[in-house]
């Protein structure tokens, strides 16, 4: 019968097909704490020298944090950055120690190629939103600029071009899955790493709360699992509990209040990065929003009667930390769980042994990149509104008889709202 006959495909049955595509566990090493932890630790237990070894390097990890916030925004972009190229690798470097033995010829090369294209269309859009004079004032600048969209769609197209030419007989099925691979790969890292840029440019603050946030849920989830977890929280990530998912949770909104608390006093974090043509460099001072000052707030009568206080002041952006950090808390930790099915698809521990205790760079944001795109999204929906100084950048470009139409529209538009008086008046 028909039905029991194997399909070929391509000189290759389906059934044979799917069986050299299983996936073979991949080797990674039984240890990579360094030998000095393990010779200060060899006396504790497995259980709590791991504890101590992820304590140790989270807080190495939180001491690199604060140096780089102090070192200013370009050098955070210049972390992200990398930070993008390596979890790009750990990702690409699985999906070629797994069909590696296949020779795909170029599959590689060709990543990196994709890697390099989509940076060059989001950076390129970045630096045109952000840099607009500075790219006006630059010839070479100006022409990349004018076509950035044509020069991106064309070095897409030519990676395009060269993965169909490298197709070969028999592995057809297998290299269009790492077609996908690489793609789905540049979805999840680049854009949403592009997105933390954003965020940062609106305020070092939307940048800092948001990471700060997954963090203390990362770290308060595990001590809460440690001490008092009982009751399994989900079949993926079997250490995970519910005391933890529970505790982390309200450690993590406390956290967000006060760390917003601090953060909305100071100027360098809630001001917009913009760039200063003048000096050639970021500046972060401005006249904090409403969003910044200090409000008072009236306590519903039903908290009033149990804590005694009637209202209470609080910058409007610790209620809208509640949102992040609640995020941070019940939605974030799914960008862990969706890594950890990753990850036990393909039979391996971890993304890499980048961090000892903690795994790969993409072990630690695998979380981070979810929130990020969250930013994003809440800033665009409930935040952000007309950027004045992006408009006159804009408006400055514009030919004279452009300019004066414009003038003209607003002053018509301006004196109808009788912001300003008729010249015919006087």
């Amino acid at each position: 019968m028909e039905s029991e006959r194997e399909v070929k495909v391509d000189g290759e049955t389906a059934s044979d097909s799917e069986s050299r595509t299983e996936v073979a566990p991949l080797v990674t090493s039984a240890d990579d704490t360094p030998e000095v932890l393990n010779r200060a630790l060899s006396n504790l237990s497995s259980r709590w020298k791991n504890w101590w070894v992820r304590g140790i390097l989270t807080l190495a990890m939180i001491a690199f944090f604060f140096v780089i916030i102090y070192l200013g925004p370009m050098v955070l972009m210049m972390i992200v950055m990398c930070v993008q190229i390596k979890c790009f690798h750990e990702i690409i470097t699985i999906g070629y120690n797994v069909y590696h033995s296949y020779d795909l010829p170029w599959f590689r090369t060709l990543s990196w190629y994709f890697l390099l294209c989509v940076n060059y269309f989001f950076y390129g859009e970045t630096v045109t939103d952000y840099f607009f004079t500075l790219v006006q004032r630059e010839e070479p600048l100006r022409i990349l600029s004018k076509y950035h969209r044509f020069i991106s769609f064309t070095l897409y197209l030519i990676g395009f071009c060269m993965f169909v030419l490298s197709l070969v007989k028999k592995h057809y099925r297998l290299q269009f899955y790492m077609f996908g691979w690489t793609h789905v790969t540049l979805l999840i890292v680049v854009t949403q790493s592009h997105l933390v840029i954003h965020n940062l440019f609106e305020g070092m603050i939307w940048f800092i709360v948001p990471i700060s946030c997954v963090i203390c849920n990362d770290i308060m989830a595990y001590m809460f699992g440690f001490f008092f977890g009982r009751t399994p929280l989900i079949k993926l990530s079997p250490k995970k509990t519910w005391e933890g998912f529970i505790g982390g949770f309200f450690a993590t909104v406390l956290f967000g209040l006060l760390l917003s608390y601090v953060m909305s006093g100071y100027r360098c974090f809630v001001c917009p990065v913009e760039y200063n043509n003048d000096t050639n460099s970021f500046t972060v001072d401005c006249e904090p929003s409403d969003l910044f000052r200090l409000q008072e707030y009236n306590i519903p009568e039903v908290i009033q009667s149990a804590i005694g206080w009637k209202i209470v002041r609080m910058y409007p952006f610790q209620i809208h930390s509640i949102a992040l950090s609640t995020f941070a808390s019940l939605i974030g930790p799914f960008g862990g769980f969706f890594a950890s099915g990753f990850k036990r698809a393909f039979k391996i521990k971890d993304f890499a042994n980048t961090i000892p205790g903690h795994g790969g760079i993409m072990d630690r944001f695998d979380c981070q990149y979810l929130m990020a795109t969250f930013v994003n999204v809440y800033i665009a929906s409930f935040i952000r509104g007309p950027n004045p100084s992006k408009l006159i950048q804009q408006f400055m470009t514009l030919r004279p008889d452009q300019q004066l139409h414009i003038f003209n529209t607003l002053k018509t538009h301006l004196t109808d709202k009788g912001m300003l008086r008729d010249a015919t008046e006087d």
